[in-house]
């Protein structure tokens, strides 16, 4: 039989591991820390050797694997009074208009190795990647932002979420999607999920490489400058990108 193979994959062990992964990525939704847990738990596997390699490719991304550069905290009141427009005056102000903070990702000890590096910038510059790329900071847009580290980097923990994401989906929702569909109810499709984590990929892959960039040091330039200089397209319409939602456009107005 063709299947045999997967008697040697779907191991008792192999299963137990797959069932504790799947617990923290469905959970990630309620408490961030699961996802934080969740990347944990892929360090020293294939999958993040893999995101390693993907990094150490470009020469950039590997400079800054070497140097661990970490930057300062994100200062809302400084970058409140930045340049209307700028990345951090917008960074800022959609921020503190939902009232989330800055410094919600884990801050490690030290980098002992390149993975706790690599997981560590990843989430210190996740909200950022949300001003940059246009998808919305909630569940309508989350898939959309980090498949676009999906693409670049194969960072697994964004990875896993989108497959599961797409597997619950699959199995929960009692539709197709379709535009006649009240968009709240398009969200709960699988066709939602596909078509918003293959946006996600498909902008990492046309943008600049990502990872290298020192964001904190250009805080004060335009949006639009940085956007078109990483080849950026960002989602401005629709559910999924915060620029949908009034609050969000009032704050930047």
């Amino acid at each position: 039989m063709g299947f045999r193979y997967i008697d040697k994959v779907v191991t008792p062990e192999n299963l137990q591991k797959f069932l504790e992964l799947v617990d923290k990525a469905a959970g990630a939704g309620s408490d961030v820390n699961n996802v934080f847990d969740l990347s944990d738990k892929l360090k020293g596997t294939r999958p993040m050797s893999v995101c390693v390699k993907a990094i150490e490719r470009d020469p950039a991304s590997r400079a800054m694997l070497e140097e661990r550069y970490v930057g300062p905290p994100y200062d809302l009141d400084t970058m409140l009074k930045m340049p209307k427009g700028s990345l951090g005056w917008t960074y800022a102000r959609v921020m503190s208009a939902l009232g989330y903070d800055p410094q919600f990702y884990r801050t490690p000890p030290g980098f002992e190795n390149p993975e706790d590096y690599i997981i560590f910038r990843v989430y210190k510059t996740h909200d950022l990647h949300h001003i940059l790329t246009g998808f919305s900071l909630d569940n309508f847009g989350e898939l959309g932002v980090i498949s676009v580290f999906g693409g670049q980097i194969g960072f697994p923990a964004f990875v896993f979420v989108d497959l599961l994401s797409m597997l619950m989906a699959f199995f929960a929702s009692d539709g197709l999607y379709v535009e006649a569909e009240d968009p709240i109810e398009q969200a709960r499709t699988l066709g939602y999920r596909f078509r918003l984590i293959s946006d996600g990929i498909e902008m990492g892959m046309k943008a600049k490489p990502l990872f290298p960039v020192k964001w904190e040091e250009m805080f004060e330039r335009p949006l639009d400058e940085l956007r078109a200089e990483f080849n950026i397209e960002p989602a401005t319409e629709g559910i999924y990108s915060w620029y949908g939602d009034p609050k969000l456009r009032e704050a930047i107005a």
